[in-house]
């Protein structure tokens, strides 16, 4: 058992390496999030660092917390013109999308890991959403600038696709350890669970807008912290009441990011930046519970499973949810290609080790390097692709540019 002072100092070593680090990923081109994980690896138990890491609970929980403030920022920072444009594409890629892409997966699974078919589709509902700190940060950190309705599209279904890939993994993990059968029960509960989190995610963001317009508090910067609060009471409260918790809080940031709201900017600030402290933290975590020498035995089968994820699964996909809304190829193109994933399904890739389920650590070690491959290389090309595909609009001009486009001065001090 490690001393406070070991694990503070350990912690902000890892803490501080990454953020400098993340100054040559920017250099290189190499998505942030990838390099945060090949920090946990290096300092894992094969790496330098040493550290043994293997709790599969603890970082369940861990990443189910860091995903929670994730998903808020990420609710609190979509513009309502995106949400009123874009929020029924998002929504059938969240559904249709993640069941299809499951399914081309989950088949392919069967033939390469000879596993059973419901075994390979749970593997396929793992790794079948994209995730919204992935396409998050990779969006920011690389400048790139979408048409309005095609980045809405992106980032709303980056944040209500993880519910519909939570719900399958759990419900086909369910089944297959005999907790539940297949049938209409599964879908009403699914039903239940989305009505749930919506109701609970709504009903808390509407409440918290009013009681920090209200409670006039006497410290600007509890106003942030109160907003945070809120976040997890919606994710507590839905998922206690047998709702979607991440759908919850993702609505619930939606709905206070359109409200006016005292100390606005300072609650958008504080979020950001919690939100990028729990996305280093989680995925040097998960980098810390990957062993590399374990991923040279599924490689192949990873590599595989990532190029029909890439180029079959996520353009089939794409194509059948979004053709009713009249999107270009070349949009649908970008959709598809921009289906990274990240720390969601490493995250739900924890379940099956978690409750003893056979071949459960190979399960998230193929998982895991398809994590690693689709980031790095799906977010790599990403400015390329965006370029290529003519889908890029300028930048929007800063208010230091506006000022001088007008002929005001402008004060650089």
């Amino acid at each position: 058992m490690w001393s406070v002072e070991t694990l503070l100092l350990v912690g902000g070593i890892l803490l501080v390496a990454s953020i400098a680090a993340s100054k040559l990923a920017t250099r290189f081109g190499i998505p942030v999030l990838v390099l945060f994980l090949l920090v946990g690896m290096l300092a894992g138990s094969e790496g330098l660092g040493g550290i043994p890491f293997e709790d599969y609970h603890f970082a369940n929980a861990l990443g189910t917390i860091a995903l929670v403030i994730i998903l808020f920022d990420g609710g609190l920072r979509t513009p309502p013109d995106s949400l009123r444009s874009a929020v029924w594409p998002a929504l059938s890629l969240a559904t249709v999308g993640v069941v299809v892409t499951a399914a081309v997966v989950g088949l392919v699974a069967v033939a390469l890991l000879h596993l059973r078919l419901l075994e390979g589709l749970l593997l396929g509902s793992i790794v079948g959403s994209t995730d919204a700190a992935a396409v998050f940060a990779v969006l920011r950190q690389r400048g790139v600038s979408l048409r309005p309705r095609l980045a809405g599209t992106l980032e709303i279904e980056s944040g209500i696709n993880d519910p519909m890939a939570v719900f399958l993994t759990l419900g086909l993990l369910a089944v297959l350890v005999g907790e539940r059968t297949l049938g209409v029960g599964l879908v009403w509960l699914f039903v239940r669970e989305m009505a749930i989190g919506a109701v609970i995610g709504i009903a808390v963001a509407y409440g918290t807008g009013v009681l920090l317009n209200r409670i006039n508090l006497g410290t600007a910067g509890l106003y942030p912290v109160l907003a945070g609060g809120s976040a997890l009471l919606t994710y507590g409260l839905a998922a206690s009441l047998g709702g979607s918790g991440f759908l919850a809080v993702y609505l619930a940031g939606l709905v206070l990011g359109s409200r006016r709201v005292v100390y606005q900017r300072g609650i958008l600030l504080f979020h950001d930046g919690f939100a990028w402290l729990c996305q280093i933290a989680m995925f040097i975590m998960l980098g810390l519970l990957c062993f590399p020498s374990r991923l040279g035995h599924v490689a192949g089968q990873g590599l595989l499973i990532t190029g029909v994820l890439i180029f079959l699964a996520r353009p089939l996909a794409v194509a059948m949810a979004l053709f009713p809304f009249r999107f270009s190829v070349r949009e649908l193109a970008f959709v598809a290609w921009v289906g990274l994933r990240g720390a969601v399904p490493i995250i739900l890739a924890t379940f099956p080790p978690m409750v003893g389920f056979p071949r459960g650590e190979v399960l998230f070690d193929v998982v895991f390097f398809v994590v690693l491959v689709s980031a790095l290389v799906q977010g790599w090309a990403l400015p390329f692709v965006a370029s290529w595909l003519g889908v890029q609009v300028p930048p929007p001009l800063t208010s230091s540019e506006v000022a001088g486009s007008a002929g005001a001065p402008i004060d650089h001090g």
